[in-house]
């Protein structure tokens, strides 16, 4: 494990514990999440070390790279999916998104590639990132994807994307900072980023304190806000024009939420949550339980 002694966003090195979380998923451990004093960045503190935030990941719970029809959850996230696919599709085909022509795509942390093939079939010349190979050769042989190992990023050529995208993939990158920067070095200029990430001052956030599902300790490594996000992207000379909800995630985390706080699923409650929670989409800033930033290179 290591200590982060200064904030990433803002080099201070006046931190505090915030909050402690459970690890339910894998480790069944318990993890710190130190608050900056300086901007308020909050971010899991100590964190495992890049070799091994690997073992963490190891869990067939761990649903998001998995194809599994078991159980009431996986067989919601899956219905779930299709109309979340045809929404982010929709999203890059904006045009002031991907601006008159589909052009060349980079999602960063594609998983299984049902998102890269939606782009690919629709005419987008479309490139994955994916550091799981369980989950990048699953992309390759059922999808025929381009997808590569995340060592790769740093070959791929400069200011070459229109679009890039990452869906719930910033908060689990071990080096904040650098990520950033290959981004931007990686985007045309006036290109867009996509950026989905949970919100920790949303509704459900704060009703389930250290039981959010969210803060999903230690693979979430930082657990970012509207403001951190235009503040960490602002280092870069790139700028949040739009921050958008993502309505079905509210439920999902909800529903995982009360299992964690009651030791049992409650519809009726996670439901609850999970519309108060994107009822606040509307407020300025947004409060809803994961948000998208879409975010110009200037």
């Amino acid at each position: 494990m290591k200590t982060l002694s200064n904030c990433p966003i803002c080099d201070s090195a006046d931190l505090t514990k915030a909050i402690t979380s459970f690890d339910h998923t894998v480790s069944k451990q318990h993890f710190d999440i130190s608050r900056c004093n300086g901007c308020g960045f909050h971010f899991t503190n100590p964190q495992p070390e890049p070799a091994e935030l690997g073992k963490y990941y190891e869990s067939d719970d761990y649903i998001s790279h998995s194809d599994s029809e078991a159980g009431l959850v996986n067989k919601i996230y899956k219905r779930v999916r299709k109309i979340t696919l045809k929404r982010k599709l929709n999203l890059v085909n904006r045009p002031d998104v991907s601006g008159s022509a589909k052009g060349k795509l980079l999602d960063v942390g594609c998983g299984t590639g049902y998102f890269l093939d939606s782009c690919k079939t629709d005419g987008w010349d479309a490139t994955g990132i994916e550091p799981g190979k369980q989950a990048r050769e699953y992309a390759i042989s059922k999808f025929g994807l381009n997808v590569l190992e995340e060592e790769k990023l740093n070959t791929l050529t400069p200011h070459s994307f229109d679009v890039i995208t990452m869906w719930h993939v910033l908060e689990h990158v071990p080096f904040l900072n650098e990520r950033v920067t290959e981004l931007k070095q990686l985007l045309k200029p006036g290109g867009t980023l996509i950026v989905a990430v949970p919100n920790r001052t949303s509704y459900d956030a704060k009703h389930y304190a250290e039981n959010w599902a969210a803060w999903d300790v230690p693979r979430h490594l930082w657990h970012f806000s509207p403001d951190d996000i235009r503040k960490l992207f602002a280092k870069a000379a790139m700028e949040v024009k739009e921050i958008l909800p993502m309505n079905f995630d509210a439920y999902y985390v909800s529903l995982l939420s009360e299992k964690y706080k009651n030791g049992k699923s409650s519809y009726f409650s996670a439901f609850r949550s999970g519309w108060v929670s994107n009822s606040r989409s509307g407020t300025n800033p947004p409060t809803c339980s994961s948000q998208i930033y879409i975010i110009k290179n200037k």
